[in-house]
């Protein structure tokens, strides 16, 4: 069993684990359902530069305890200084070391869009995001039909949030509506093996319309990666490893902004 299959079989169970303690009207009756989104399209738009979404990530299954000394307060507040375009928030409990308490907390003192990354498979989770403070969630190609991409894309979108689809491999196009999902992911990172690699990028990126927001995702660490995406037409990047393994987050930050920075 691949490592993808092994976390979607255990999402499953999460999922009816939820729907036992939580119901679609007990998620529409918490504070930040009723709040509106923030736009990452917005940012985007605004920033002449590639924009950046920063991840606060404590562990991987690929790479284990990423970050001992962990705090995500800590670690959102040092972002939201840094005037990064978004933050990413992993929720997973079992292989990422995450929880949706993360989200809830950085919510309450947010300054820039929160991206829900978690592996969503079932609508209550969407709803679980909204209701937790996200401005946008994660939906993941490999992870989902045609069908559920869709619909998953139309129901957060009619709750306000935007949608970031991310996909690895160019098998996966047939899946996507360019008309609905304006933000595409590329993970060059494999969620089969979790082996990494910025040539996916670059290859996926020939296949994709114009009218995209594409956001380069993982294996993402110094200024030749970023001169490198910046021939695909990259948009945005988000980078957490790079960030968590850090000693000093604000100077890495620093740096990563200015390799970012479009030259005249």
């Amino acid at each position: 069993m691949n490592f993808l299959n092994k976390i979607i079989d255990k999402k499953r169970i999460e999922v009816l684990l939820l729907k036992k303690k939580y119901s679609f009207a007990s998620f529409e009756a918490m504070p930040f359902f009723s709040e509106k989104c923030l736009s990452f399209s917005y940012e985007v738009k605004s920033n002449e530069s590639i924009s950046i979404i920063a991840e606060i990530k404590k562990a991987s299954p690929s790479k284990g305890l990423i970050r001992e000394n962990f705090d995500h307060i800590s670690l959102a507040k040092i972002y939201f200084q840094q005037i990064v375009n978004a933050v990413s928030i992993l929720t997973d409990k079992d292989f990422f070391q995450g929880d949706i308490k993360f989200l809830n907390d950085i919510a309450q003192i947010k300054e820039v869009p929160l991206l829900r990354k978690d592996f969503i498979i079932d609508e209550i989770q969407i709803y679980e995001a909204k209701a937790y403070g996200a401005d946008m969630i994660l939906l993941i190609c490999e992870a989902l039909s045609k069908n559920q991409i869709k619909e998953f894309t139309i129901l957060a979108n009619h709750l306000g949030m935007e949608v970031l689809l991310e996909l690895h491999s160019i098998e996966q196009l047939d899946k996507i509506n360019f008309s609905i999902n304006k933000f595409i992911g590329i993970n060059n990172r494999n969620l089969i093996d979790f082996s990494v690699n910025l040539l996916t990028t670059q290859i996926i990126s020939k296949y994709l319309p114009d009218d995209i927001v594409l956001v380069s995702e993982s294996g993402i660490n110094k200024k030749e990666d970023i001169a490198f995406l910046k021939k695909s037409s990259v948009n945005a990047i988000l980078v957490g490893e790079h960030l968590m393994r850090s000693d000093d987050i604000e100077l890495k930050l620093s740096e990563l902004k200015s390799w970012c920075m479009n030259e005249n």
